[in-house]
């Protein structure tokens, strides 16, 4: 017997992917962009933001919630760059020293958050928030004092004019869209960076290997319930640390492919909004705190970014100013944010109590029974 199509539960389950759809439905029109400057633009952002997005999923597998530790993953990945640039490495290999240099530091930076997020356990989220809080502070103090005085740097070009410290914008062009343009490949008109999304689709090969795995198959068991599982002997603690220092691994991969696609690097700032970027991206895509997809992650960066291609122009196109544009869109991605964990909650809560009505109505007091009788 096959199930009816409910169109009310659907539209409720999927409330914030319906909510941008609506939105960016009414803005594309009205912003006046051609559809070919659209899904150029959309083509690009795939391939620069999907890996960070990516980097959410196995703590959600693992019951941690959307890491927002990631920023960490992100510092680790400039501090590669920042040394890739110092040593005149340009080009994919000037990608690859950042990679292997950001990497001991974002295993370092994620073991140090998974540990502490197993003392706050029902919290990661907002533990993981004021972690990347307190090591942008750290950072800050690594680039703007320690690079240049007690970490030697070669070239003065990136130094600030005192000596010592890092320069507020640091110029990518020794490794500018590097991996972007190793294999671009003109598609019905549309350029598409084959590199990137290669690297992409390795990672969506990777995640689905992982999820079989026994550790892949030991995090899904601590996400569903991590009494059972440590009564199982599944070492919870470890797996859960495992989870947080693989997705600082990819965050501060995918911050290096993020930024190479830009072109410059913020060298304070640039890490800050990353976490929240790619939560609010996977948030859009239909994900929750409990359950993240790959299709989520697709999904939600093409209605992320579709909104920020459109609503500016549609601000300018309406009244006047793009800027009234902007506030638009950052009022909306906060909004998916704080409507999916409302969703969440409230969702959690109706089904415990759910629960309980089921019990209640099951449970038969014995003074019931001998009535019956």
């Amino acid at each position: 017997m096959t199930k009816r199509f409910d169109f009310k539960r659907f539209v409720a389950d999927n409330v914030v992917v319906v909510i941008f759809l609506v939105l960016t439905a009414i803005a594309t029109p009205i912003s006046g962009l051609s559809a070919n400057y659209i899904i150029q633009d959309i083509i690009t952002r795939i391939g620069r933001n999907s890996f960070l997005v990516f980097s959410l999923i196995l703590p959600v597998m693992a019951g941690m919630g959307l890491n927002f530790g990631m920023v960490l993953g992100a510092m680790a990945g400039e501090i590669g760059l920042i040394f890739a640039v110092d040593w005149g490495i340009s080009g994919v290999w000037g990608l690859g020293f950042a990679s292997l240099v950001g990497l001991p530091i974002a295993v370092a930076l994620g073991w140090l958050c998974g540990s502490i997020l197993n003392r706050a356990k029902g919290r990661e989220m907002a533990t993981g928030y004021i972690i990347g809080f307190f090591m942008d502070g750290v950072y800050q103090f690594a680039v703007l004092y320690l690079m240049g005085s007690l970490i030697p740097m070669r070239s003065l070009a990136i130094t600030l004019s005192r000596g010592y410290g890092i320069r507020n914008t640091l110029n990518l062009d020794s490794v500018r869209q590097s991996l972007d343009n190793l294999a671009m490949v003109k598609v019905f008109g549309f350029n598409v960076p084959v590199a990137t999304y290669l690297v992409v689709a390795a990672l969506c090969v990777f995640i689905v290997w992982f999820r079989k795995t026994k550790l892949g198959q030991d995090m899904r068991a601590i996400g569903q319930d991590q009494g059972v599982s440590n009564a199982s002997g599944i070492p919870v603690e470890k797996t859960r640390i495992i989870a947080i220092v693989v997705s600082t691994v990819l965050a501060m991969v995918g911050q290096i492919i993020f930024l190479q696609n830009m072109g410059n690097m913020a060298t304070y700032n640039a890490h800050r909004q990353t976490g929240f970027f790619a939560v609010a991206a996977i948030l859009v895509g239909g994900a929750s705190v409990t359950k993240a997809t790959i299709p989520n992650v697709f999904v939600g960066v093409v209605l992320l970014h579709l909104m920020y291609i459109v609503m500016p122009r549609a601000g300018a196109e309406l009244f006047g100013s793009a800027q009234i544009g902007e506030y638009f869109r950052d009022a909306f991605s906060y909004g998916a944010i704080a409507l999916a964990l409302v969703l969440h909650a409230w969702r959690k809560r109706r089904g415990v109590e759910i629960d309980r009505a089921g019990l209640r109505r099951n449970t038969v007091s014995p003074d019931a029974k001998g009535g019956q009788a």
